[in-house]
């Protein structure tokens, strides 16, 4: 299989990051031999995460199996999990900022299809895929300050916010939150999205209130 050289969209402190990572763990485990360096194995791995290479793609650039590229990735993995904050580190630094966002993404697989039973879990109606649904929250200026772990794409956001007792540990916290729609009830605070185009006009129209603003400031008319 041919195999050519390409970019990753990623910083040179990431790389380094999980080379250094990686490193430590080979010392710990007192490891003599693999068949890439501890460089070449988090480039290896970054490209699979940012980029979504096969394994048999990663196996014939780097010159190794498929079984080393999945056991590679995995460790990898297992390295980078240790670096995440828990939910109660994740709150002392929310608790310090002005207000944090609550927010989610569907990450996708492609491990189950369109089927029955357990299939169903995982697809998402709103998004009309199949992924796994993961929490997050960011601070002001939108940097990470905590990521969930993965639950079927099909949960709900409010119920998934409560299975990682997420809701109950920013109320505890008294953290200021800014959340979308799919977390009304929960007490946070939820910006109103823009009102839908008129088919007709093409224009968005007026909530009762506005509509108010715009007859007292212009009349009406």
């Amino acid at each position: 299989m041919p195999s050519y050289p390409a970019g990753i969209g990623v910083s040179n402190h990431a790389l380094i990051t999980v080379s250094d990572a990686l490193r430590h763990r080979r010392t710990v485990l007192g490891t003599r031999w693999r068949r890439l360096l501890a460089g070449q194995q988090a480039l290896l791995v970054l490209a699979h995460l940012r980029k979504g290479e096969t394994y048999a793609d990663l196996a014939a650039g780097f010159a190794v199996g498929t079984t080393t590229v999945f056991r590679y990735i995995r460790e990898a993995l297992d390295v980078l999990a240790a670096f995440a904050p828990s939910l109660q580190q994740a709150m002392a630094v929310a608790a310090g900022k002005a207000f944090v966002i609550l927010d989610g993404t569907l990450v996708s697989i492609d491990r189950v299809g369109v089927g029955t039973g357990r299939d169903r879990t995982y697809y998402s109606g709103k998004h009309k895929r199949h992924g796994v649904k993961v929490k997050v929250l960011a601070d002001p200026a939108g940097r990470l300050i905590w990521a969930s772990g993965a639950l079927p794409g099909a949960r709900h956001d409010m119920g998934a916010a409560h299975e990682h007792g997420l809701i109950h540990a920013l109320h505890a916290a008294e953290v200021r939150v800014i959340a979308d729609n799919g977390y009304r009830g929960s007490g946070f605070a939820i910006p109103q999205r823009r009102r839908p185009r008129d088919p007709e006009t093409g224009r968005r129209r007026l909530s009762r209130n506005q509509r108010e603003v715009v007859v007292t400031k212009f009349g009406p008319g």
